[in-house]
C-alpha cells in the first residue's frame, strides 16, 4: 500500500512539473503589419482623451495561439454598409486601400464576430482605417458567450470618457490611427462572441473596419 501511494504522489509531482513546463512555453504575440498608406507628422488632432505617445502593449502568449476570428462570420448594427462588406473584417486583408475596409452609417455602430465556441481569449487588434492620421470616438470592446451579450459580458477596452455610447465610462485612451492598428491585452477573457463599437471619429461621422484579429487557443 505504502508503495503504491508512493508512486502516485511521484506520478502526480510529475504531472505538476509537466503542466508547468507547458505554462512556461510563452512567446511574444507578433503582429503582421500592412505597409504604411501615410507618412510624415499627422495633421494636428484636438480631442480631450488622447494619448500623448502610441502604445503597443508586449502581450506573451501561449506557443501555438491562433487568429481565431480568421475567416469568421460577421454581423453588425448597419445591415447594409455604406461600403464593403462585413466580412472584409475577418478576411485576412489588412492594406486599407479602397476595396479593403467596410464603411458603416453615422452615429454609434458595432461589429460582431462569432467565434463558434466559446475560446480564452489573450488579445485583440483591430485596424479601423490608415489611409490617413483620425481618432475613432467611443472605441469599445466586449466579449461574451451570447449573441445578444446578455452573459458573461466582459469588456477589454473602453475609451468612452463621456459615455456618449451609453456603456459606461472608459478609461482607456483614444488614439491616432495608423497601419500598427490597435492591440489589446484580453487577458485570458473567455466568450464566444467579439463585439466592437465605435462612434464616428475626427474625420467624419461615418465607422470603418479594415480587420480585426482575435488571439487565443
Amino acid at each position: 500500500m505504502k508503495k503504491n501511494m508512493k508512486m502516485v504522489s511521484v506520478a502526480a509531482l510529475a504531472a505538476v512539473l509537466a503542466g508547468s513546463a507547458v505554462a512556461e512555453e510563452m512567446v511574444k504575440l507578433e503582429l503582421k503589419l500592412p505597409k504604411p498608406l501615410f507618412a510624415g507628422t499627422p495633421k494636428s488632432i484636438k480631442t480631450p482623451n488622447l494619448e500623448r505617445q502610441a502604445v503597443v502593449p508586449e502581450i506573451m502568449v501561449p506557443q501555438g495561439t491562433l487568429n481565431l476570428a480568421a475567416g469568421k462570420p460577421v454581423t453588425g448594427s448597419d445591415d447594409f454598409p455604406v461600403i464593403g462588406e462585413l466580412s472584409y473584417i475577418t478576411d485576412g486583408d489588412k492594406e486599407g486601400a479602397d476595396g479593403s475596409y467596410v464603411e458603416l452609417g453615422p452615429g454609434v455602430q458595432w461589429v460582431q464576430i462569432d467565434l463558434g465556441e466559446k475560446k480564452s481569449l489573450f488579445a485583440v487588434a483591430v485596424w479601423h482605417y490608415h489611409q490617413d492620421a483620425r481618432v475613432y470616438r467611443d472605441v469599445v470592446i466586449q466579449v461574451a458567450d451570447d449573441a445578444d451579450f446578455s452573459a458573461n459580458v466582459q469588456t477589454l477596452f473602453n475609451n468612452d470618457h463621456d459615455n456618449s455610447a451609453g456603456l459606461g465610462l472608459g478609461k482607456d485612451k483614444e488614439y491616432i490611427e495608423t497601419n500598427q492598428g490597435k492591440l489589446i491585452d484580453a487577458k485570458g477573457a473567455t466568450g464566444r462572441f467579439i463585439r466592437l463599437y465605435s462612434g464616428g471619429s475626427t474625420a467624419s461621422d461615418m465607422n470603418h473596419y479594415i480587420e480585426v484579429e482575435v488571439f487565443g487557443k
